[in-house]
């Protein structure tokens, strides 16, 4: 009778632990960020951004060139001018400096614009490949492997390969 219960209470406890096994969840990780910096549409939106940067900074050195010449042109004059005339210079060139800041202030909001349209698009086709491949694989959970976001032991399943294969790179 005593065996009998112990090998009852030994199969209630091996079917409990089974069980409790199989429920566990599935996790993966990825680092999206290394993802998205392969991807090739990355590539091209970095570089479109880095021409329009360019021609940003060219516009406003070109302006902040003329700003120079004016101060330099003004600062050479002002002993043949009256102070009046001088005063209103002043306030051109004060004017003119304000200009470029809100131009420099603007070029940084388009920039900005910018890369969240380019970028928005690159990471919601990421984030589909990976849920695509972690469904195909039975991952319940794929955690962010990008360097500082808390990730400390990374033992378990690297989506990155797959992931790369899904996109076609």
């Amino acid at each position: 009778m005593k065996n009998v219960k112990k090998i009852a209470v030994a199969l209630v406890l091996f079917v409990a632990a089974t069980g409790f096994v199989n429920a566990q969840s599935k996790v993966a990780h990825i680092n999206v960020q290394q993802l998205l910096s392969e991807m090739p549409e990355m590539k091209a939106a970095q570089a479109e951004l880095k021409k329009l940067e360019e021609t940003y900074t060219a516009d406003i050195e070109e302006s902040f060139k003329e700003f120079q010449n004016k101060a330099t042109l003004y600062q050479n004059e002002s002993a043949s001018k009256t102070r009046e005339e001088n005063e209103k210079r002043a306030l051109e060139l004060q004017g003119h400096e304000r200009n470029i800041q809100e131009a420099r202030q603007a070029a940084l909001q388009e920039m900005q614009k910018k890369q969240q349209e380019l970028f928005a698009p690159i990471s919601e086709k990421a984030m589909k490949a990976i849920e695509k491949v972690a469904a195909a694989q039975g991952h319940d959970y794929v955690i962010d492997a990008s360097p500082g976001l808390g990730l400390i032991v990374a033992k378990g399943k690297d989506l990155l390969p797959e992931v790369k294969q899904e996109l076609g790179f």
